[in-house]
């Protein structure tokens, strides 16, 4: 059987198998997979809570910004950059950095959200599972107005999930990923007010997945398979071609192996991915070719400042560069618990995650 614990260095798995002979019982002895030690990191801030009370509601975030952290106006406000963020009980919030409710699409069950800079703004695009209306939710920021709607893309079959967006040479991609673990991959077509989706290929990663993120450079798609780890897939390369880069319940995770985003610093681009069995974010530098990542380290967000920390987290986005007061770049991810209250987003600085990491 296996049993769930959770102790002073997190949450651990332990299978112990019993023979019966007469009266004679014999344990094979205990495997447990304990997590490597993860630093401290203090909450620079958080949003307001979502409206949906007393569920798992708010999912996933996605941030942006103008390039050097200048600020930009959003419906009259100036301001220093966005948060998206799900409410997957009701539809799409759009935050301030200050963490105030800037507008609310009440698009029904939107579970993960992405975004790709366009213009002035950004399209970003959302997995809806509303029954009825199950694919991609699609939108629009022109870079002054606010986020309006721009178009659908129905799933074929299966339970919307995880959601990400990317470039393949260049040319915008949208990636949805099935809760059995199935992959679309679309490309948009930005030319009509309307955004419109092909399918450009579609594999199977295996079991229960969500979190996923695309380095444009590369073409390259990381995976978060719940219960088994971190997949690298080669979007040019053949249907699925893939190499693991950790797997759960070896130090560096604890399952489920959740959100996950990159943020590139100096040269070096991470790989930030939530480790939701023990309230941690574990880091891989990913910058060389498949099969060359390196673990980094792993962290918690802790309070500080009136924030309350970071527990039972999901989704987490990354923000690189400036935007508004984080001078190297930012992160947010979803609390699971925000201290009793509905839940909500919090805001981490890049800065010093990186001191705490010794980078």
């Amino acid at each position: 059987m296996e049993m769930k614990m959770r102790g002073s260095f997190g949450v651990y798995s332990v299978t112990v198998s019993f023979l019966l002979c007469g009266c004679a019982m014999q344990a094979t002895p205990p495997q447990a997979a304990i997590s490597y030690p993860a630093v401290n990191v203090p909450a620079a801030g958080e949003t307001a809570a979502v409206a949906t009370q007393n569920a798992d509601a708010a999912d996933d975030p996605a941030i942006f910004g103008k390039p050097g952290g200048a600020r930009f106006d959003f419906a009259g406000k100036t301001i220093d950059g966005l948060l998206l963020g799900t409410d997957k009980k009701a539809g799409l919030y759009v935050f301030a950095l200050g963490g105030e409710v800037l507008q609310f699409l009440p698009d029904g069950l939107l579970n993960n959200v992405d975004l790709r800079p366009e213009g002035e703004g950004f399209v970003a695009g959302a997995s809806a599972r509303t029954p009825g209306r199950m694919g991609v939710a699609l939108y629009r920021f022109d870079g002054a107005s606010d986020v309006r709607p721009a178009g659908f893309i129905p799933a074929d079959t299966g339970e919307p999930y995880g959601f990400c967006m990317g470039r393949i040479d260049d040319a915008p991609v949208a990636v949805l990923v099935l809760k059995d673990g199935q992959v679309r991959v679309y490309d948009l077509d930005l030319s009509q007010p309307a955004i419109s989706g092909k399918e450009r290929l579609r594999f199977a990663i295996g079991t229960q997945s969500e979190g996923c993120t695309v380095d444009d450079a590369a073409a390259t798609l990381f995976v978060g398979e719940e219960d088994v780890g971190i997949w690298r897939y080669d979007l040019k390369a053949a249907p699925g071609t893939r190499i693991s880069v950790a797997k759960a319940r070896q130090g560096q995770l604890v399952d489920d192996v959740e959100g996950m985003s990159l943020l590139r610093d100096g040269g070096a681009t991470y790989l930030i991915v939530s480790s939701q069995g023990d309230d941690a974010f574990a880091v891989w530098d990913v910058t060389g070719a498949a099969g060359s990542e390196r673990y980094v380290g792993r962290f918690r967000v802790a309070p500080s400042g009136g924030v309350d920390g970071v527990s039972g987290t999901d989704g987490v986005d990354a923000w690189t560069g400036p935007i508004g007061r984080f001078g190297q770049g930012l992160v947010a991810m979803q609390d699971g618990d925000n201290d009793g209250q509905a839940q909500n987003f919090k805001l981490v600085d890049w800065a010093a995650v990186k001191a705490a990491l010794g980078r």
